[in-house]
């Protein structure tokens, strides 16, 4: 195919290149229905029906409703046989690994049973949020927390999805959720702790201080301001994060030290009960966060014995922090380079919230620094009218870009600080791009091109939805990019607010210049002229 100029100004290149660019690509159109080829005549029937009933209002924002009043009405039965053959079908894999179908663009499996999160605030957002403003392509769903012993059961769910992306596919993933693993308001603590030694941190860093970085002079003054310690001690921890002699010491080396685990042995030490001493976890909040890190460490093991890579969901902010240290944990023994060529656990960043290049940078300094490889999944975000419904309740900053465009340019941003790290440090660094977004995609593409990273090479993958965006996928699969398809399953019972949330979301995506919509009608009247 010969190249063709996509666009000219609208690139927005990592921090600091600014410089507009003119990029041209031999990306294939992502209007040709021909994508749709594969299907039969009667799933494109389904697929019809699905999406257009995405386009009214006024039953998706009362589809819960409306599924209530069948499920009295018409009974469980006929209600699920329906959904089973019409929403199901279109946005689901199937309800277990018997019903899924291999074929050229690699799964990423999930089991999609969801419960309703106990949160009041979450609740009372419920899916009003969700239908008011569809969520950025990142499936949204925090488990409800019922005891620990329901946590080992979702360890044998999540094995189950392990072993099924192994017979499924060689090169897929699995995706789950550290909610399902522990309880999240313990996860809320955790982060809380882990911001506010960040906090501390900043506080012992000097007003002309730059780069995250205090000297031991500095770090020995504010040190003792805060704790009581003798001489031996403090130099054993500042001996502890600089062990190399550089005569400073950094914020990773200050966080590896005071980690949710340990941090009851420093805070006891505190002159004064301030914000760190009072989130300080208890011993029996420390078990419970030991279990959830052990199940975690059970699962990535698993993983890795069945030749598995696994995506950790993004989720709420207030858990964030406490996932993504979870995570590091993970990275560290399991992407560790010693043991493996490519990384086997992947994070995901929401780029709609605003510090997402810079937990980025910091992401990658830590992998440096650890020696082990960095897998990043790159979302646009899920929990867009939660998190400012949030931050306007608690009277706090708003951790959500202000706009869709600051959103659209973040993405790509990240998208390019991590292919350019990738092209400037080797093999190693994997990164998903994760969107529907086209231009994005193809920003992604051009990119990819001018730094010489091969479509076929384990470096850069692309993600969809399962129903969603098959004009992107299809096109992209069958020009040798690595291309994957987000496959959730379960029960139809247990999966109905997965496809209550993907009804809502295609009723934003639908409203494109060139909906899947248009071509699904267009391959359809191909296929009855016989074209």
């Amino acid at each position: 195919m010969a190249e063709k100029e996509l666009f000219q100004d609208d690139a927005q290149p990592v921090r600091r290149r600014r410089k507009k660019r003119c990029y041209a690509t031999a990306y294939a159109p992502a209007d040709d229905p021909s994508a749709h080829g594969s299907k039969s005549a009667f799933e494109l029937l389904t697929a019809i029906g699905v999406f257009s009933s995405c386009r009214l209002p006024f039953l998706i924002r009362n589809a819960e409703y409306f599924l209530d009043l069948s499920y009295k009405t018409l009974g469980h039965g006929i209600t699920n046989a329906v959904m089973k053959h019409t929403f199901f079908r279109h946005f689901c894999a199937g309800e277990d690994r018997h019903d899924m179908k291999p074929n050229n663009i690699g799964p990423i499996l999930d089991y999609a049973a969801e419960n309703d999160c106990a949160d009041s605030s979450e609740s009372a957002a419920g899916l009003q949020g969700i239908f008011s403003q569809p969520p950025f392509n990142q499936p949204a769903r925090v488990y409800d927390y019922k005891s620990e012993e329901e946590c080992d059961r979702h360890v044998s769910i999540f094995q189950e999805c392990i072993h099924s992306v192994h017979d499924v596919s060689p090169v897929g993933f699995a995706a789950l959720k550290v909610t399902a693993l522990g309880n999240p308001e313990l996860l809320e603590r955790m982060s809380t702790m882990i911001v506010e030694v960040k906090n501390l941190f900043a506080k012992f860093q000097p007003e002309n201080g730059s780069g995250g970085l205090i000297s031991r002079e500095e770090f020995a003054q504010c040190y003792r301001q805060h704790f009581h310690v003798g001489a031996d001690h403090l130099e054993a921890v500042i001996e502890s994060l600089d062990p190399n002699d550089t005569g400073v010491v950094d914020f990773i080396s200050f966080a590896e030290m005071l980690t949710p685990y340990n941090l009851p042995s420093f805070t006891f030490k505190c002159k004064s009960t301030g914000p760190l001493a009072r989130v300080t976890p208890s011993s029996d909040e420390i078990v419970l966060m030991k279990r959830m890190s052990e199940r975690l460490h059970t699962l990535a093991a698993d993983a890795a014995l069945n030749g598995t890579r696994l995506l950790i969901d993004a989720e709420h902010q207030k858990y964030q922090p406490a996932i993504d240290n979870l995570v590091v944990e993970l990275q560290k023994k399991f992407n560790a380079k010693d043991k493996t060529d490519r990384p086997i656990i992947f994070n995901t960043y929401q780029c709609y919230l605003k510090d997402t290049l810079e937990r980025v940078e910091m992401d990658l300094k830590r992998s440096e620094r650890y020696s082990f490889h960095l897998g990043a999944k790159l979302v646009r975000g899920a929990y867009m009218e939660h998190e400012r419904e949030r931050s306007k309740n608690l009277q706090y900053p708003c951790p959500i870009h202000d706009t869709a465009e600051d959103t659209h340019q973040c993405y790509d941003e990240v998208v390019e600080y991590l292919m350019r790290y990738r092209w400037q440090n080797g093999s190693g660094t994997e990164i998903m791009v994760a969107s529907h977004n086209q231009a994005s995609i193809e920003k992604a593409v051009v990119l990819m091109n001018q730094l010489g990273l091969q479509p076929q090479d384990p470096n850069v993958y692309f993600a969809q939805l399962f129903g969603m965006r098959d004009n992107l996928s299809f096109p992209l699969g069958s020009q040798g990019y690595n291309v994957f398809k987000y496959l959730p399953y379960g029960k139809v019972e247990e999966v109905m607010p997965y496809l209550l949330r993907r009804a809502a979301e295609n009723s934003a995506v639908l409203g494109d210049s060139v909906s899947e919509l248009d071509m699904l009608k267009e391959a359809l009247y191909k296929r009855i002229i016989g074209r």
